[in-house]
């Protein structure tokens, strides 16, 4: 008798050391194109019409609308730029501002304790 294929599949994706069951829904992210927990993404939606078309981050999941997902990390907000991949995710027909999506992810991937601002760093004076 022969196995099912429907089991094999399941069982293939075990192999690879995705539980699914308690992983819970997966997203693919438009930068890297790789598969990740929803929880691990940022949400974005396209907000606005026209020539006032912007991406806008959804980071509580809860505004109307097509949504696309993204690791919360220049690199990858990079490559989907890069590959023009918001609007294909979001099927836009025109070109939408990725300004406050960059922004927001600036702000989200920076590690606590570091700034970029020189006037809070202490200055070493060696003359002392």
């Amino acid at each position: 008798m022969r196995p099912r294929r429907g089991t094999d599949r399941i069982r293939g994706r075990r192999d690879r050391g995705v539980d699914l069951l308690s992983v819970g829904p997966t997203r693919t992210c438009v930068g890297c194109r790789k598969r990740a927990p929803a929880a691990s993404l940022l949400r974005f939606v396209a907000a606005g019409s026209g020539k006032d078309l912007r991406l806008q981050p959804d980071p509580s999941r809860r505004l109307p609308g097509r949504g696309a997902h993204v690791h919360p990390d220049p690199v990858c907000f990079g490559q989907a730029e890069r590959r023009r991949a918001f609007g294909r995710a979001l099927r836009l027909t025109g070109v939408a501002d990725a300004g406050l999506l960059a922004e927001h992810i600036r702000t989200v991937s920076v590690p606590s304790g570091t700034t970029d601002d020189e006037a809070l760093l202490p200055r070493h004076d060696p003359a002392r």
